[in-house]
């Protein structure tokens, strides 16, 4: 076996070789708004590739006999071949095959971690040590042209076989298990307990980084797959598990996902102004909170202090800046080195204008006369030795105390899984962590019900959840027909 995979890498540098001036081809960048005018609206930050940027980048591609770039990919998109129909100027052609596995390229191509995936086991940078093909880029491109020539496909459905299934929760591995199952002539029903489809595509992520229409397209592009969709509706509070299966469903997929924000137990974390990362974001993108006149506001600060280093505090110190604040601030017990971020993300903050203060750590909110948080005590840090996920443990500079003022602080150190649904089934394994405890076809404790993203991992990537999604619709499917 190791001795096949060897040659086929001989055989990927040999065609690298053959097509040297492939390889010579600059990799395209991203078209982007300009930072001064971005960082006070929600306009789309990344504005795409034109027609001829596209071209040039799918050139790039060495449509390699051994793909590794497609081991990168938890949907397994058939990468090569997508690009190659770019190249070919048959772009809707692309589009069909990106759907073949993939029931939210648009999306994909915006919010992926590709550096991370696909791109990482490209054989431009496994191989050859140059900048692998922008593969996201492309992908989003595919989609994008697709939908805006009005000429949208829907990918081939088997024929009903009369079963029903459902799925709890309307994210990414929600929405891509319905696709699957869809395609497999499953009748199935999304039930999603907010008043909008998408869950965290549309409440977790801002609309200059993900806009809602896009996601609006792709639910849509599922509804013609005839999945159906109901709002509203708390599955293990308005329904139970049990009144599903009474209502003829034969099979249930949780991907209620992880909406249970944490905190870091300091002393004034209960003071007007400081929040989770969670509400902070779904009230804004969710419920209007950028409007005065909204239902649901949120305090608008000067001095904004965001604490963490992940996509999702990046998010929120953004928006911060969109809700006018003069001063944003990221705070990071690490230094950025350590940040788990997007590299693009912390690129995008940086333009935008927003302060990193890496190797801080908060120990202490101080409030005003009202209650109202008015200063920020960080506990100034240094790296030690790495702790068991291989990064550096930050550990306290002795005797080193600052204090910033800020009027708004929003906590971003992680999420827990949504508690209702495991709370709420009898006899269903749920980790210590709280998390649905599943085996390698994401299939539970009670054979009917399967679970996957982040109600299994605990917080992960919507490709990851994606991938979840695919895997449970394949070992339900299996399991039904049995």
């Amino acid at each position: 076996m190791a001795e096949d995979r060897n040659e086929a890498w001989r055989e990927d540098l040999r065609k690298a070789t053959k097509n040297s001036e492939r390889v010579q081809i600059p990799r395209i960048h991203m078209n982007e708004l300009s930072a001064h005018y971005r960082a006070r609206t929600r306009d789309e930050v990344n504005q795409g590739l034109t027609m001829e940027q596209a071209l040039q980048e799918s050139k790039r591609c060495l449509d390699c006999p051994n793909p590794t770039c497609m081991t990168g990919c938890p949907v397994s998109i058939n990468i090569p071949g997508f690009i190659k129909n770019i190249e070919r100027g048959e772009i809707l052609e692309a589009a069909k095959i990106l759907k073949q596995t993939s029931a939210l390229p648009a999306v994909c191509g915006r919010v992926c971690p590709q550096e991370k995936q696909c791109e990482s086991q490209c054989t431009y940078k496994l191989k050859l040590k140059k900048e692998p093909v922008a593969i996201g880029y492309l992908e989003r491109f595919a989609a994008d042209y697709e939908r805006e020539s009005g000429h949208v496909s829907v990918p081939e459905i088997a024929a009903k076989n009369g079963v029903k299934v459902a799925v709890v929760g309307s994210g990414p591995a929600g929405l891509s298990f319905a696709g699957d199952m869809a395609k497999k002539g499953y009748s199935v029903t999304v039930f999603e307990a907010l008043h909008e489809i998408g869950g965290v595509l549309k409440y977790g992520i801002p609309e200059f980084r993900l806009p809602n229409h896009i996601v609006d397209v792709e639910i849509e592009s599922l509804r013609g797959m005839g999945v159906e969709f109901v709002k509203d509706c708390i599955v293990g509070k308005t329904i139970s598990m049990d009144d599903l299966k009474k209502d003829g469903y034969k099979g249930v997929f949780v991907a209620s996902g992880a909406g249970l924000p944490r905190f870091m137990n300091i002393p004034g974390e209960n003071l007007i102004g400081v929040m989770s990362s969670n509400e902070y974001l779904t009230r804004v993108n969710l419920m209007d909170a950028s409007n005065d006149e909204s239902d649901t506001p949120v305090l608008k600060g000067k001095n904004v202090a965001v604490v963490g280093g992940g996509n999702t505090a990046m998010d929120s110190v953004r928006t911060a800046l969109r809700l006018g604040a003069e001063r944003a601030m990221i705070v990071y017990r690490r230094s950025e080195e350590e940040m788990p971020a997007r590299l693009e993300e912390v690129k995008h903050a940086k333009e935008e204008g927003v302060e990193f203060m890496t190797l801080h750590n908060p120990i202490e909110y101080l409030g005003d006369e009202k209650g109202r948080v008015k200063t920020m005590r960080l506990q100034v840090m240094e790296l030690g030795e790495p702790d068991a996920s291989g990064r550096r443990s930050p550990v306290p500079v002795e005797g080193k105390i600052i204090e910033v003022d800020v009027d708004v602080v929003v906590v971003s150190i992680g999420v827990s899984p949504n508690p209702i649904v495991p709370h709420s089934v009898s006899g269903l394994d749920v980790s210590p962590k709280g998390t649905i405890v599943v085996n390698e076809g994401m299939q539970s404790s009670i054979p009917t019900i399967f679970a996957g993203g982040d109600i299994v991992r605990g917080g992960a990537t919507v490709i990851l959840a994606m991938g979840d999604g695919r895997a449970a619709a394949k070992s339900m499917d299996e399991y039904l027909k049995k």
